[in-house]
């Protein structure tokens, strides 16, 4: 018989295999399929040095993954390796969702991230479940 940790740890894998899966998803997908850079930090593409692990409930540093973007989009991350606060790749997951009636367009740091929803153009969502480990690096 599972405990009810084991069923609970089984539903959010098949939850984030869901959602990593989903074509509408474009930048929740692990940031190592992208060849040309997995995300943003202040207007620079960033890529990953090994492919992302999941970490549920564990992430120090934030990341933003977009579930209807630009289709250039891709994730955005708030500190990167020489930044003081990066924990080497332990990121907490949020997720970005345009608004009804806003034409997606890329935000490429974690300051325009912010703006957009002090605009009320994104509605931003700490979804604990999907944290992951993937170190970085210029």
């Amino acid at each position: 018989m599972k405990t009810p940790r084991v069923v609970m740890l089984t539903s959010a894998i098949a939850a984030i295999t869901v959602l990593l899966s989903s074509p509408r998803v474009n930048a929740v997908t692990p940031p190592f399929v992208f060849p040309d850079g997995c995300c943003y930090y202040n207007g620079t593409l960033v890529r990953t040095v090994v492919p992302p692990a999941s970490n549920p409930r564990e992430g120090q540093d934030n990341f933003y993954g977009f579930s209807n973007a630009d289709p250039n989009q891709k994730g955005v991350v708030a500190v990167a390796p020489g930044a003081i606060g990066y924990h080497g790749g332990h990121w907490k997951f949020f997720l970005v969702t345009f608004n009804p009636g806003v034409t997606p367009y890329v935000l490429t740091s974690e300051a325009a991230v912010l703006a957009a929803q002090t605009a009320g153009d994104v509605t931003i969502v700490r979804i604990p479940e999907m944290d992951f480990k993937c170190p970085i690096q210029f």
